[in-house]
């Protein structure tokens, strides 16, 4: 592990920070530390930044409570940027919005960038307008006796798949079954982040166990 000490700071005791969603892997945004800052940071396990605009001390939350969680933090390889991983109490920008970078610039028409949080979003735009002709549209307007026989459906053909030793088509089952379990997130109002807490906690515990059992 690095030494604050080794960090290089700019000539005005400035490094930056990019913030990351732990869930969405979203960049939330960029701020800046000091020494300062970065050693609250550590010690509280929250953001805090240098405001630039306030020549101040920023502890994110403080005042609308919504607070980011620190993970990690990692410096880049010339020690002079900092990557802060966080679980965030709620919006990280001040506008209101998830992010702070929300205004496309430029976007490729042959490579589109995939993430579950991303599908879970498009899900929950379907939901809400319930375009003629989508089968996801179906799916909704059919309900949740329909959304569950699919997961079952889906739970199924895993099933198959994977006792055939078929690699190929469990991964194919295995993707219907994620976006049919993704309509049903959608459909309960269950999101992304809820699962990620979920599977995070149980990972603590097993984590836990296997110091536990090593020890004896």
């Amino acid at each position: 592990m690095l030494n604050i000490s080794e960090l290089k700071f700019d000539e005005k005791g400035l490094i930056p920070a990019i913030v990351v969603d732990s869930v969405t892997k979203k960049v939330l945004t960029l701020a800046y530390m000091n020494k300062e800052s970065l050693e609250i940071s550590m010690e509280k396990g929250l953001t805090c930044f240098w405001s630039r605009s306030r020549n101040a001390l920023w502890l994110k939350g403080e005042t609308s409570g919504n607070y980011q969680h620190i993970v990690s933090i990692t410096a880049d390889c010339d020690k002079d940027a900092l990557v802060v991983v966080v679980e965030k109490d709620g919006p990280a920008c001040h506008t209101g919005s998830d992010s702070c970078f929300t205004n496309g610039l430029w976007e490729s028409e042959s490579l589109q960038e995939f993430s579950l949080q991303g599908l879970y979003d498009m899900l929950v735009g379907r939901n809400e307008t319930r375009p003629e002709g989508s089968y996801t549209t179906y799916l909704f307007e059919k309900g949740i006796d329909k959304i569950l026989k699919k997961v079952g459906e889906e739970c199924t053909e895993v099933i198959i798949a994977g006792k055939a030793d078929d690699k190929k088509e469990t991964v194919y089952e295995l993707a219907d079954l994620a976006y049919h379990a993704m309509v049903l997130m959608v459909q309960m109002g269950i999101t992304v982040e809820d699962v990620h807490k979920e599977l995070s906690s149980r990972h603590i515990i097993d984590h836990k166990v296997k110091q536990e059992k090593m020890t004896k």
